[in-house]
C-alpha cells in the first residue's frame, strides 16, 4: 500500500504486526523529528527507554546524540528526522534478527520516500550493513560518506555503543562534523 503522508503511514506502522516483536512491545517507535528535514538518522531499533516513550533515542544514548547534532548545529525539533530499522524492541536490546528487520524495512522505506531526505546518516553497525553496505566496518568506515542513488550515506558509531566505549567520542563528533560540512555543501543549512 502507498502512504500520501508520514501521518497516514505512522497510523499504519502503529498497527503492524509483521514479525513477533509486536506480542513484546509497549509501543511503536515510528520516528521523530521534522517531516521537512533533509537529514534522516536511522538507528538499529528501540532500546527500554524508547519501547516506553515510543519515541526513539531518548535514553542515555539519545541525550548523547542531542549533544552530537547541537554541536553542529541540527535539532530533531528543526532540520533531522531520526528513524530505525525495526519499529519494535528487539527481547533484552538484542541486535534485531534479519526476518525482524526484512519486516520493518517497507516502513523505513515509506518514511524515505515522504521525507525525501538527501543524506541519511546510519547509527551503528546494523543500520550501516543493511542500509550502505552488508560489510561495513563502523570502526574502519565510519564517518566515509557514500553516494547510492539520491542519497548520500554515512555510517557512524551508535550512540549506546559511544556509552560503552567512550575513547570512540572523538571519531563521532569528527563524523558529525564530516556531516555539518556535506550538509552545508549541498545547501541543506
Amino acid at each position: 500500500m502507498t502512504y500520501a503522508t508520514l501521518d497516514d503511514l505512522r497510523g499504519a506502522c502503529l498497527q503492524c504486526e509483521k514479525c513477533g516483536l509486536c506480542a513484546t512491545r509497549t509501543n511503536v517507535v515510528f520516528g521523530v523529528g521534522s517531516p521537512q528535514a533533509k537529514i534522516l538518522f536511522v538507528g538499529e531499533g528501540p532500546g527500554e527507554n524508547e519501547d516506553l516513550q515510543g519515541e526513539p533515542f531518548v535514553g542515555r544514548g539519545g541525550q548523547l546524540l542531542d549533544k552530537y547534532l547541537t554541536a553542529v548545529g541540527l535539532s530533531r525539533a528543526t532540520n533531522v528526522y531520526i528513524a530505525n530499522i525495526v519499529k519494535c524492541r528487539p527481547p533484552h536490546n538484542r541486535d534485531p534478527q534479519p526476518d525482524e528487520q526484512d519486516a520493518c524495512m517497507p516502513w523505513l522505506r515509506d518514511q524515505v520516500r515522504l521525507l525525501r531526505p538527501q543524506i541519511i546518516v546510519c547509527l551503528g553497525r546494523i543500520a550501516a550493513q543493511k542500509m550502505i553496505d552488508p560489510q561495513f566496518r563502523v570502526t574502519k568506515q565510519h564517518g566515509e560518506f557514500v553516494k547510492k542513488g539520491d542519497f548520500y550515506m554515512m555510517g557512524t558509531f551508535h550512540p549506546a555503543a559511544l556509552l560503552r566505549n567512550p575513547a570512540n567520542k572523538p571519531d563521532a563528533l569528527e563524523d558529525f562534523q564530516k556531516l555539518r560540512e556535506v550538509a552545508e555543501r549541498l545547501n541543506l543549512l
